[in-house]
């Protein structure tokens, strides 16, 4: 997959692309929807157009307002293989910036869709809205591409379960603990991807070493003890296992960052600095203090056993 970032440098063989427009927060079934129409489209052109995605980085909601909580589902770095999983062949990750903030909708549509990336055809979810204070619809980038030559798809809305697909709603399954409902919108466990960090060793000299890592910059689903699913994307311990994993401030301890924690199932090995995959498969039980660490040993072992017989099933 080949990432292009400044609309106004764009080489020949990155345009003419077929590509499916939006933020993409989670890749969930609905920006599936409108990838796989984005598919369709390019696989029937020809000759065969190449497949992609625009997006915007940071997030536009980062950008407006950068002093509210973190919200995003997963980083940059986590949604690029995400779309390259799914067969993407250009992302146009552009830069999200003053300038292209200041765009009106007819400028969005020309000096960045037609001219600037030369799309041959966008495709959008029915709420997609553009320009400078979002004041273009999908309807008005039906006229826009008519006038300029490039074609236009709105998809509609995803509903899943009687609601509409959206992030909000994986946000706030995860909020309440309800990782199975978030995955059922999502078409894959949610996933908190990143470097494996230092920590304070108190897992090791407890008999559960763990493989710590930030959540900074992201949705915090509820914290407490997940049985989960871990992939460890490279060195030399590259490869799929199971675990359990506490995500959130360990109260025994103090006052700490939150962050996630995760005991690898009969793994032996470090993990300094290998980026890893964490799915949350269940959630277990809520974070609590212990009368002492004998306590707390105790009820790791709880939570071991039952993470284990969940993930046998799976």
């Amino acid at each position: 997959m080949r990432i292009i970032r400044d609309y106004q440098f764009v080489d020949l063989p990155d345009r003419g692309a077929s590509a499916a427009i939006g933020n993409f927060d989670g890749v969930h079934l609905g920006h599936q929807s409108v990838i796989d129409l984005a598919r369709n489209v390019a696989r029937n052109t020809t000759p065969c157009a190449p497949l992609g995605v625009m997006t915007f980085e940071p997030h536009p909601r980062e950008y407006f307002a950068a002093d509210t909580p973190p919200f995003r589902l997963m980083s940059r770095e986590a949604r690029t293989s995400r779309l390259a999983k799914l067969g993407v062949e250009r992302l146009y990750e552009l830069n999200f910036n003053t300038a292209l903030a200041g765009l009106t909708p007819e400028q969005f549509a020309r000096n960045v869709v037609s001219d600037g990336l030369g799309l041959a055809h966008v495709i959008v979810g029915a709420d997609f809205c553009f320009g400078k204070g979002r004041a273009g619809k999908a309807a008005d980038l039906v006229q826009f591409g008519k006038d300029m030559g490039f074609g236009v798809t709105i998809a509609p809305l995803l509903q899943g379960s009687g609601a509409t697909v959206s992030s909000t709603a994986i946000r706030q399954a995860l909020s309440d603990g309800r990782p199975g409902d978030a995955a059922a919108m999502l078409g894959h466990w949610h996933r908190i991807e990143g470097q494996v960090i230092g920590g304070e060793q108190r897992g090791r000299k407890l008999g559960y070493p763990t493989a710590n890592m930030s959540i900074d910059g992201l949705h915090p689903p509820a914290f407490g003890v997940y049985a989960v699913l871990v992939d460890v994307l490279d060195g030399p311990h590259k490869g799929s296992y199971h675990g359990a994993a506490s995500m959130g401030v360990r109260p025994m301890f103090g006052e700490n960052r939150p962050n996630l924690e995760t005991f690898i199932f009969d793994f032996s090995g470090d993990l300094y600095d290998a980026t890893l995959s964490v799915g949350l498969v269940e959630h277990l039980r809520p974070e609590a203090k212990f009368d002492d660490l004998d306590a707390l040993i105790t009820q790791m072992d709880a939570d071991c056993a039952q993470a284990r017989d969940i993930l046998a099933g799976l």
